[in-house]
């Protein structure tokens, strides 16, 4: 789909206008139903279609049936996907996931949509979705957040500083973050079952090697320091103003339905501490909880479709 952009006043700064660019696929604004989708870390506003990340998902006739329901995707502002320089992040002190949040919201409103049918995303994507429904908690009627939680961990938090720490003082920054950061995204079981120990001796590496190298290029090739710098501090600032309190509080408020989606691999958002969060809202709150079973660690909200279908076609 065509990539289009709606600029908007910054909710931090009435002086700063930013592009904020969007994909919108199936019916067009305001013919049906409204679906957003919240793309994470590296990810974009292309969600469905030939290259679409969630394509799996999302389309005609799929999970996410695009004859049905109008599918908005917006871009994080400073995700380098839309060449825009004046998205470029340089100061981060108030570039958080609420901020976006409040983009997200300004733009909907904007577009004229009042009432949003389902936010829904995975790691960063379901973190923003969170702050969405923080921010506006009467017009979000189903609320999908997978392998993410509201508020980061210390686990989270300590793996952000490590990232930063290479990105500022590695030679190669996005090529060794991102090493370190596949192996967060990925388990110990899912990783061993992969490669096996095998050793290729043409290359005189081993195959875990010489995958955590092409991880590291592609996404050097496609990413920008900046925005990778901004993306991953994005992390650390997922409710970071909320306690379990504050959670309780809005559970009460929320007039819409929760289905939080765990991974039990998970070690970026770990399955016990989104159980947390369910035990904690599930008594003030339409709220349910499901675990998704992989070996893939966090990325399994990329990978296990069939599992994911299973829980939120009710909702679609």
């Amino acid at each position: 789909m065509a990539l289009s952009q709606l600029t908007i006043v910054s909710p931090t700064n009435a002086i700063q206008k930013i592009a904020l660019s969007y994909e919108v696929f199936g019916p067009a604004l305001g013919t049906a139903p409204v679906v957003v989708v919240n793309h994470a870390l590296t990810g974009n506003s292309n969600v469905a279609g030939l290259n679409g990340w969630w394509t799996d998902l999302i389309g005609e006739c799929k999970t996410i049936n695009t004859q049905k329901f109008t599918v908005l995707a917006f871009n994080i502002p400073g995700n380098g996907y839309d060449n825009e320089p004046k998205n470029l992040v340089v100061n981060l002190k108030n570039f958080t996931t609420q901020t976006i949040a409040r983009y997200y919201w300004t733009a909907l409103t904007a577009l004229e949509v009042k009432q949003v049918y389902a936010v829904i995303g995975g790691s960063l994507g379901g973190a923003i979705a969170w702050e969405m429904a923080f921010l506006e908690p009467n017009r979000i009627q189903h609320l999908i957040p997978i392998a993410t939680n509201y508020k980061a961990s210390d686990w989270l938090i300590g793996n952000v500083f490590i990232q930063e720490s290479i990105l500022n003082n590695s030679k190669q920054p996005i090529q060794d973050a991102r090493k370190h950061a596949m192996f967060l995204y990925r388990c110990p079981a899912g990783i061993n079952a992969k490669f096996k120990g095998d050793f290729l001796a043409d290359k005189n590496e081993y195959k875990v090697e010489n995958w955590l190298r092409f991880h590291g290029e592609s996404l050097q090739n496609r990413f920008k320091l900046a925005a990778y710098k901004a993306m991953n501090h994005l992390l650390k600032t997922i409710g970071a103003s909320k306690q379990e309190s504050d959670l309780k509080s809005w559970a009460q408020t929320f007039t819409g339905k929760i289905q939080l989606i765990a991974v039990d691999s998970d070690l970026m958002f770990t399955e016990a501490e989104q159980n947390q969060t369910f035990q904690t809202i599930r008594s003030f709150s339409k709220s349910e909880f499901a675990t998704i079973h992989s070996i893939h660690g966090h990325d399994a909200f990329l990978i296990e479709f069939e599992q994911i279908t299973k829980i939120i076609k009710k909702y679609f």
